[in-house]
């Protein structure tokens, strides 16, 4: 039998999952300008107002919905014009400017292993809009999977994508266990540990360890297949 036939037929079928805020995207530096521009347009006080609306708001839908927040925004103050001008703010902002250093070279690198597909959570229009606008659609070849609650789709996600072995990179230590704790040693659970939800305690104790833990989102192409696939480990009862 031809050698090259046997170690193709040896090789898992590879799917990688990339979360984006946070993970490919610097999250975090696009709130921090959204602030000093909301604090410019409309004051500290109503900036202050508009991300409490916006924390409700991520409570309770559990993903950040900034429109969201400008529609609550806009009800509770409809003599407020001026806030067009944050929702032209946003939808001009360019996110391509934030990604992190290595996003697009890492995504690349991942193809020759697998599959690549986006897994993120955000609402159905900003998201997929921010996504886009960022170059991340086109660098995923279109693959992209945006759900309410992502760690509840893994079903789905496998009808769509089906594979041998999963390997997921998040910046949430929730999301990976939830996934850990469904696919076990089917995942490999990559925790990307950058941005607020990967250095505060709050969002981390509680949750097991992810297989594997990286400080940047291009620290993932340190590893091969193969790596990846020995990383992960069974959950424990």
């Amino acid at each position: 039998m031809n050698s090259t036939n046997v170690s193709a037929a040896a090789s898992p079928r590879l799917v990688f999952l990339v979360d984006v805020d946070n993970t490919l995207l610097d999250t975090d530096r696009v709130t921090a300008d959204l602030h000093r521009f909301l604090a410019a347009q409309i004051g500290p006080a109503e900036q202050q107002f508009y991300f409490e609306l916006f924390e409700q708001l991520r409570h309770e839908l559990g993903y950040a919905d900034y429109l969201g927040a400008l529609q609550q925004y806009r009800l509770a103050h409809p003599q407020h014009t001026e806030i067009m001008h944050v929702s032209l703010y946003l939808l001009n902002y360019h996110f391509a400017n934030r990604l992190f250093p290595g996003s697009l070279d890492t995504i690349e690198y991942l193809k020759q292993f697998g599959a690549t597909v986006i897994l993120s959570d955000g609402d159905v229009v900003f998201q997929p809009f921010k996504i886009e606008n960022a170059g991340l659609l086109e660098a995923f070849d279109g693959q992209a999977l945006i759900y309410i609650h992502k760690e509840l789709e893994t079903a789905a996600v496998a009808e769509r994508f089906p594979a041998d072995h999963y390997v997921m990179f998040d910046d949430k230590l929730r999301i990976l266990d939830a996934l850990k704790k469904i696919w076990g040693t089917r995942v490999t659970t990559v925790w990307v540990r950058q941005g607020h939800y990967a250095h505060e305690a709050k969002y981390i104790d509680g949750y097991a360890p992810a297989d594997l833990t990286i400080d940047r989102i291009a620290d993932a192409m340190q590893y091969d297949a193969a790596q990846f696939v020995a990383a992960a480990r069974a959950t424990k009862e």
